[in-house]
């Protein structure tokens, strides 16, 4: 199992996020963010908040105690492109992840561009991660309409590949027309070739994805698939009939499906308390993260088996009334969706996750400073190879 972090968490010690690092998609929605958002040093600690340039400076530690693999999230504050060069710059080994780049706010063949930059400057090790996110980020603060996200998906990732491949490009879909065609713009273009010669024709994608119909995409052509919460014991239920469906249209040279998850993680005797560190960002996502009748987590909440809590979540939280909302997160649902609790308990939990397909956990570790936070992925890295 692959251990992976996200850049900029010196929020480990304890902010508002869920844990959910990379992910938290409105993937099948996507959006992207870790919950806790920002890289303050604690919960109400009242410590400075740290700059992504000093939290990046850590990253060498991580890789030393056995991480694989390093995102960047991105919703709608900093871009990921900019901090995902930096942190290449800062790292050897681990692979670099967009957790995840949302496909309304930038062109197919421009995601490909991006990609195979990334993965030129970090000699092979990016991986595409992308999603949709929703329409409270892409129509409230891009401006686009949010439409078609199966069609545009599994349209972006076939531009991708060809313009990987160093092939003109030229495609014709139903929402995307490479060259554009005479009537809908000057006529002029003509098909193009990527000028440079990436370092690999073959970048890994990971689709983040909630819905049916996302997920079986994922299943059917990306090299990963990455959920926004994840419940081991509840996957096969909610999720195996897409995952088949899409693994039978399967191309073999793509080998397995990545299942990437985040997580919050505390190995200890005395650790329970910090499930409280994630209540808020669950109440975020499930109560906050989109429209009423319109969030995708709120929907996976309740196919999860929490359908009072989820609508109790979700009337609170857009009455204004955060506090009661996070309050009515069930605690068997943070208990499930995090790996806190004795060594023991983790063990166990992580078994589960691999029994269910679960390949990568990226984990923001729980602990009052870096070395602490260390020590926590050291811990689990050393559980993780006894599976």
């Amino acid at each position: 199992m692959r251990i992976g972090i996200t850049a900029g968490m010196g929020s480990a010690g304890g902010g508002a996020g869920s844990g959910t690092g990379a992910s938290s998609t409105g993937g099948g929605a996507g959006s992207g963010r870790s919950a806790g958002g920002g890289s303050g040093t604690g919960a109400g600690s009242g410590a400075p908040r740290k700059r992504f340039a000093e939290t990046t400076a850590e990253l060498a530690d991580y890789e030393k105690a056995g991480v694989e693999l390093i995102t960047v999230p991105e919703l709608y504050g900093f871009d990921a492109v900019s901090r995902l060069g930096y942190v290449a710059a800062k790292t050897t080994r681990a692979n670099l992840a967009s957790g995840i780049l949302q496909l309304y706010t930038r062109t197919p063949a421009l995601l490909a561009m991006t990609a195979a930059s990334l993965d030129d400057l970090s000699d092979g090790r990016f991986e595409l991660g992308i999603g949709t996110s929703g329409p409270q980020v892409i129509e409230g603060f891009h401006g686009v309409p949010f439409d078609a996200p199966i069609g545009r998906t599994r349209e972006t990732i076939e531009i991708c590949r060809q313009v990987w491949r160093r092939e003109p490009l030229t495609y014709t879909g139903r929402h995307y027309t490479v060259p554009l065609p005479p009537g809908q713009g000057t006529g002029l273009g003509k098909p193009l070739k990527l000028v440079d010669h990436p370092v690999r024709d073959r970048i890994p994608v990971t689709i983040a994805a909630i819905g049916p119909q996302n997920v079986a995409l994922a299943a059917e052509i990306a090299n990963g698939w990455q959920p926004p919460f994840y419940i081991p014991e509840k996957a096969a239920d909610v999720w195996g009939a897409p995952l088949r469906e899409g693994g039978a249209k399967r191309d073999p040279a793509l080998g397995r499906l990545d299942v990437h998850i985040g997580v919050a993680l505390a190995i200890g005797d005395d650790v329970h308390h910090l499930h409280e560190v994630t209540r808020p960002g669950r109440a975020l996502y499930i109560g906050g993260m989109g429209a009423r009748g319109r969030n995708f987590y709120n929907d996976l909440a309740s196919r999860f088996g929490y359908p009072e809590a989820a609508q109790e979540i979700q009337d609170l939280y857009l009455a204004g009334q955060k506090k009661e909302a996070e309050a009515a997160v069930p605690e068997d649902l943070l208990v499930k969706t995090s790996l806190i609790g004795t060594e023991g308990h983790v063990r166990d939990r992580l078994s589960a996750l691999a029994e269910s397909g679960v390949t990568t956990v990226t984990v923001r570790p729980l602990a009052p400073d870096h070395a602490g936070r260390v020590r926590q992925v050291e811990l689990l890295r050393a559980l993780a190879d006894d599976l």
